[in-house]
């Protein structure tokens, strides 16, 4: 089985988000799926299999099969495009547990439409503030949105230099936790961080799926059609955010540093 690692959101190796990539003629077993991923040991790993008009898509984290994920489909994507399966005029079409998505090419960026989800207010979460290692009177808003908690606050500086406490996060009941701020950095509007310890992610250097969340939030505050946001993992990664009726484009670029084969 063809295996490739991609950097994810970045045209740099090692920036990003890395994600493997594995393509296989037909569907594996989930549970050696999840061995791969768990051997894999990366954020996320890419299963494409042929169907109908495109590709059946899942993704694994080393700990559990997940139901959305945008650096590991841009990542796929890119595969697809690069290794000559599809021209780059042409679509990709990806089968998932969140449904039918597309992905385009626009000159030098992939252009992912994805779901947007609404973002609504939530009642404070037990341990969050403490675990993220923020004092409440950081916080301008806090909200739920998919199977996240997002957290808005009032210094991009704390969102770049904050430092949580992965074993609290762990205990507290949310998939994933993302921290979010206005950006003062040209020429990105917002930036963002993402941690998801309890589905075997500390923190994630680029978050696609976080951004369905934070793209419509921060559009509808900012009044603005398109955003640049910066995620300030070690890695960091860039990505382009605007809405297409219900939906989010998801814009980046990615960059393969490995190419071989699973021999399984």
């Amino acid at each position: 089985m063809e295996l490739y690692i991609v950097d994810a959101f970045t045209d740099l190796p090692f920036k990003g988000n890395p994600a493997a990539v594995c393509m296989a003629d037909q569907e594996l077993d989930t549970k050696r799926m999840q061995e791969i991923a768990m051997e894999m040991n990366l954020s996320e790993t890419a299963f494409l299999f042929p169907e109908g008009k495109g590709y059946r898509l899942r993704w694994f984290t080393p700990k559990i099969e997940i139901k959305l994920c945008g650096h590991a489909t841009l990542a796929s994507s890119h595969i697809l495009w690069e290794t000559g399966r599809l021209p780059t005029n042409q679509s990709a079409h990806f089968y998932t547990l969140s449904g039918e998505l597309v992905a385009r090419r626009e000159q030098d960026r992939i252009i992912l439409n994805f779901p947007a989800y609404t973002v609504l207010p939530i009642p404070p979460v037990d341990g969050l503030y403490e675990a993220l290692g923020i004092e409440h009177t950081d916080v301008e808003y806090l909200g739920g949105y998919g199977d996240d908690v997002l957290v808005v606050l009032n210094s991009d500086d704390t969102v770049k230099t904050m430092s949580p406490h992965f074993e609290k996060l762990t205990s507290v009941n949310k998939r994933g936790v993302s921290v979010t701020a206005q950006s003062t950095d040209q020429p990105y509007d917002i930036v963002s961080r993402f941690f998801a310890p309890r589905v075997g992610v500390p923190e994630d250097p680029v978050t696609g799926s976080a951004h369905c969340g934070l793209a419509p939030y921060w559009l509808g505050r900012l009044g603005k059609d398109s955003l640049t946001a910066y995620q300030a993992s070690t890695r960091g990664g860039v990505l382009y955010l605007s809405m297409e009726g219900d939906r989010i484009l998801l814009g980046g670029q990615a960059v393969t540093i490995l190419q071989g084969t699973l021999n399984i």
